[in-house]
């Protein structure tokens, strides 16, 4: 089997609005590069963090992720931008993956992390049946659902069906 090789990874920073920043990503995403991308955003958000802000600077409100001139993404750069949200969470962020490609896309929905990535905590309060996740939530929605099947299931029943 022949590989060819990757296109150079580069990261473009700048400014689209007070508080606004983006980050674009060229090449393919992976393991030999999601640090670089790490490091990006912990400068941006170190730098200019959101709440603090600076005089001339008033703070990341902001990330977007230009993910347009993506090409491949690995499970190493899948956990990169997993990474990513959890910092801008937790820095009061918000996170955009703007420009997602059809690969992208098809990762992100095979591996159940489209809405964790693509949705504001303020999203999910707003729509209904949806409950807003924090971090440290598991994926699943109702714990007491998956109890209550494998309390059922664990059941001895007669041979007409009753307990």
């Amino acid at each position: 089997m022949t590989t060819s090789p990757s296109d150079e990874f580069r990261l473009s920073t700048r400014y689209d609005a007070p508080g606004v920043v983006r980050v674009e990503m060229r090449g393919d995403l992976d393991h030999t590069n999601a640090d670089a991308l790490l490091g990006t955003v912990a400068e941006q958000l170190a730098g200019h963090p959101g709440a603090r802000g600076t005089p001339g600077h008033p703070g990341v409100s902001e990330l977007r992720l230009d993910c347009a001139p993506l090409g491949t993404v690995d499970s190493s750069g899948l956990a990169a931008l997993i990474m990513i949200r959890r910092r801008t969470d937790a820095a009061g962020v918000g996170l955009r993956l703007e420009g997602r490609g059809a690969a992208l896309q098809r990762m992100l929905e095979v591996t159940g992390t489209l809405d964790y990535l693509t949705t504001t905590p303020m999203d999910a309060e707003r729509t209904p049946g949806h409950p807003a996740r924090t971090g440290s939530e598991p994926a699943h929605e109702d714990p007491s659902a998956i109890d209550g099947v494998q309390n059922r299931s664990a059941r001895s029943t007669g041979p007409d069906g009753t307990a």
